[in-house]
């Protein structure tokens, strides 16, 4: 899987935090109050997950053969308009394991300073899953060992890589 220049967004970039993403927000993304509409910005998470888990120069890109939402939180913390398109997510992982990892989310508007109260926080359990058998199957070393170049150990930072 390959970037879609169509969507407008960027192959992110790993950054002390994590790893950060820009996504276009779509006049449809708003609800009439001209805020980012709560079932859209699931769509959002979704779409900053794909470049950084699932394209092919990615150690998980076989996740997206078989990986499924377990668990979804979002909570919303601030206000997020279209005028402040393309919004910034920045992901890490809250914990790694065998089969299933968490995703934490920091969603702020275009330029907003990285050490700013995020409009956004969420979380995201995914399991690795095997379509074939109908079961979760363990991920591979490689997965995980990517996954966990992004562990957030302290809360706020994510862990860096061993060089």
């Amino acid at each position: 899987m390959h970037r879609d220049e169509s969507l407008g967004g960027d192959d992110g970039r790993r950054v002390d935090a994590g790893f950060l993403v820009t996504v276009p927000v779509r006049w449809s993304d708003m609800d009439v109050f001209a805020h980012i509409n709560h079932a859209r910005m699931v769509t959002l998470l979704e779409e900053a997950r794909i470049p950084w888990l699932f394209y092919d120069e990615r150690p998980t890109a076989g996740l997206r053969t078989g990986c499924l939402v377990a668990d979804l939180n979002v909570r919303y913390q601030g206000q997020l308009r279209h005028e402040q398109s393309p919004i910034e997510v920045t992901m890490f992982t809250t914990r790694v394991r065998a089969v299933d990892f968490t995703v934490g989310y920091e969603v702020r508007p275009a330029h907003a300073d990285p050490q700013s109260k995020p409009a956004v926080v969420a979380s995201t359990q995914l399991v690795s899953f095997d379509v074939d058998t109908q079961m979760p199957r363990r991920m591979t070393t490689e997965e995980k060992d990517y996954l966990r170049s992004f562990l957030r150990a302290d809360g706020r930072r994510a862990a860096r890589p061993a060089r």
